[in-house]
């Protein structure tokens, strides 16, 4: 596994972090494909090294949970359904993974995983910073840089998808009639 080109880009792996009961997580079933084993083969190694996963490295999906997330996703192939709840795994989880699955792919690919965890981290951290200093600067300064700060702010969030705007066209007669009584 050497080859470079055989990796997972590491954006690959932050699309499959998600945030299930306020922790980044990823699903055994991405785990699996990523490390190149079913999904049965890492429930069964997580089975037999459970005491490696407290609660607070991996749980089990509830049956609500599972619903949201297959509604996320999208339908499930036919014969994709699965018998039990997905597990998921927290980063230490994950990290915990490569010594459950012994092989050089899941030793690479956990490298791979925990970069994208620290990458998100970092993202994560840098935006609490600049939103702290804004903050910080608008208690320092007067309201003479009320305007400046309030536009930081509406630049920092997220774009909200633009309305369309249908246009109204007034039925013929009524256009007739309007020109009727300005006298045209």
């Amino acid at each position: 596994m050497t080859d470079k080109k055989a990796l997972v880009p590491i954006e690959s792996i932050q699309r499959r972090i998600l945030v299930i009961r306020n922790e980044k997580v990823m699903i055994d079933r991405d785990l699996a494909e990523l490390y190149g084993v079913e999904t049965k083969q890492l429930k069964r190694a997580v089975r037999r090294n459970i005491d490696r996963f407290p609660a607070d490295f991996m749980f089990e999906l509830t049956k609500e949970e599972y619903d949201s997330l297959r509604c996320q996703i999208g339908t499930l192939k036919r014969g994709e359904h699965t018998k039990y709840l997905p597990m998921a795994f927290t980063e230490q989880g994950v990290a915990m993974l490569s010594s459950a699955i012994n092989s050089k792919q899941a030793i690479e690919v956990n490298i791979l995983i925990m970069r994208a965890f620290v990458q998100l981290r970092k993202m994560i951290s840098s935006h609490k910073d600049l939103l702290r200093k804004v903050e910080e600067m608008e208690k320092k300064y007067d309201e003479q840089f009320k305007v400046v700060f309030d536009a930081i702010r509406a630049l920092m969030k997220p774009p909200q998808k633009p309305r369309k705007i249908y246009p109204v066209k007034p039925p013929a007669r009524a256009g007739r009639e309007c020109m009727a009584q300005i006298g045209i």
